[in-house]
């Protein structure tokens, strides 16, 4: 008996796990087609000489049989992944500062540092890195332990309720089964833009995170040893928002009444549902229905959670009444061009159209929201800007720093910011679109872009890779996984990797 397992020794000294903590019984038949990968789950050994027994209990040296030494099997830790959430990040995983806002495309990852040692432009890499695309391509990624001894990468495909997982020894996907019969939630969530909250200290083994699905708000666990995953309520109604945290608090919007009369209202508790509560809406303009699909993924800042719609916003603070607060006509948000600006004394700006010029709105603000108007269309997110192929340093309507004129005819969409640390600068993953001329807007609705450079842009800016026709930009997903930079595109059939260097 180990800390995490019971073991059973047959005879002649070999082993097989009998049960786990938070672990379905295993079955070993399918379980020794991938004995390296479930020894590295559970900090088991495997043996390095001998083959007296094909897998060893934790904490195990030397076989037992024979004396050889073993060959350990636990990777060194990495911090984990979780993209675009309000959810509490882990001290070691490198949570965001709290200046800024939480739930945009940033992490506070030491990956200036790591990608600013290639080679500058206009020397031009590639990927050094390739894994297979997941077999269902639509979906977000995570990259932690999970509870178990090494770090693993999950792939959910929101659009199609399915879970997988990826086995870094065999280089190769798993989908993950259901557990049970029949309790376990449909996973998909296609209302609108899809977000998770990352449990900071789960408490079981295999506690991944909140999750929201067509039937509600659950708590999704895996058992990576058994490939198969399962769910428990926190809240089951029909979401018409993913959910968001702020403040220790869990929020989300659902519908709530009969069919012939529902309305949008808005469900909070605690991290583990304790103290639900169920808050009506009040709207700044009753005669705008507040909409049950099409919500982008919720931010907090300053002791608010906010969701942003084409048309309105959706504020509330814990402890208050939430706000639905629409749009003033003809004044239409630009949601695609990447999300809230934050200016140097820290208010958030959205960028808009209102049938003549563009414009950014302040945000969270149930006032009269101040209104800067721009000359051109603006991309990007947080500190991290671009009109055209020039990058803005300064408040998000200044403008634009131009080094090189020629870098007038490409565009350019920040996909990652790398935030928090003293740089003089704003730093990031970005796309940039070389001679594009047109609209912004033609670009990211689906416009073939012959030629785009994937580029960091910091300090040193280096170009990592040339995609050639790329479509619909936005749909481009960055992750960290095992000490290294990920791109992924629904439309790949692999997912491009650069090694970070130094990276722990």
């Amino acid at each position: 008996m180990t800390a995490n397992s019971v073991w059973l020794e047959e005879e002649h000294n070999r082993f097989e796990l009998e049960a786990g903590r938070d672990l379905a019984r295993i079955d070993w038949q399918r379980a020794r087609g991938r004995l390296p990968d479930v020894a590295q789950l559970l900090g088991a050994a495997l043996p390095a000489s001998c083959a007296h027994a094909a897998i060893y209990p934790e904490g195990f040296a030397f076989c037992p049989d024979c004396g050889a030494p073993l060959a350990a099997a636990t990777p060194p830790p990495r911090p984990a992944w979780w993209g675009a959430t309000t959810g509490t990040i882990a001290a070691e995983d490198a949570p965001l500062p709290r200046h800024v806002p939480h739930g945009l495309a940033q992490t506070a990852l030491p990956l200036a540092a790591a990608l600013e040692t290639r080679p500058p432009e206009p020397a031009r890499g590639q990927a050094e890195l390739k894994i297979p695309a997941p077999p269902n391509a639509v979906c977000v990624f995570a990259a932690a332990t999970f509870g178990f001894a090494a770090q693993r990468l999950l792939a959910l495909a929101f659009t199609r309720n399915v879970l997988q997982y990826w086995d870094p020894l065999a280089q190769r996907w798993h989908v993950m089964t259901p557990e049970g019969d029949g309790a376990t939630a449909d996973l998909r969530f296609t209302s609108s833009q899809y977000a998770w909250l990352p449990l900071a200290q789960p408490e079981r083994r295999g506690e991944v995170a909140l999750v929201p699905s067509q039937d509600g708000l659950f708590l999704l666990l895996i058992d990576p040893v058994s490939e198969s995953f399962r769910t428990e309520p926190l809240l089951q109604a029909p979401l018409v928002a993913s959910p968001g945290a702020v403040n220790r608090r869990v929020a989300t919007l659902f519908l709530s009444g009969a069919h012939y009369s529902r309305s949008v209202r808005l469900w909070t508790a605690d991290f583990d549902g304790a103290d639900p509560e169920v808050l009506d809406i009040d709207s700044a303009d009753p005669a705008i229905a507040i909409p049950a699909e099409g919500w982008a993924r919720p931010y907090s800042y300053d002791g608010q959670l906010c969701w942003l719609h084409d048309a309105g916003q959706l504020l509330w603070r814990p402890g208050s009444v939430p706000r639905w607060l629409p749009w003033p006509f003809p004044w239409q948000p630009r949601l695609q061009f990447g999300g809230p600006a934050r200016s140097r004394d820290g208010r958030l700006w959205l960028i808009g159209h209102d049938g003549a010029d563009y414009s950014f709105r302040e945000l969270g603000t149930e006032g009269v929201a101040q209104v800067m108007p721009i000359e051109g269309a603006r991309l990007g997110f947080g500190t991290l800007l671009f009109r055209r192929g020039h990058q803005v340093k300064d408040d998000p309507w200044a403008v634009e720093d131009v080094e090189d004129q020629t870098r007038g005819d490409a565009l350019v969409l920040p996909l990652l910011e790398n935030a928090g640390g003293a740089r003089s600068q704003p730093s990031g993953l970005v796309l940039r679109f070389e001679q594009f001329t047109g609209r912004a807007e033609a670009a990211m609705a689906g416009d073939v872009l012959p030629r785009v450079i994937v580029e960091w842009v910091g300090q040193r800016n280096v170009i990592l890779d040339e995609v050639a026709r790329l479509k619909l930009p936005g749909d481009c997903v960055p992750f960290v996984y095992d000490g290294s930079l990920w791109l992924h595109h629904p439309m790949w059939n692999e997912i491009r990797g650069w090694r970070l260097k130094d990276f722990a």
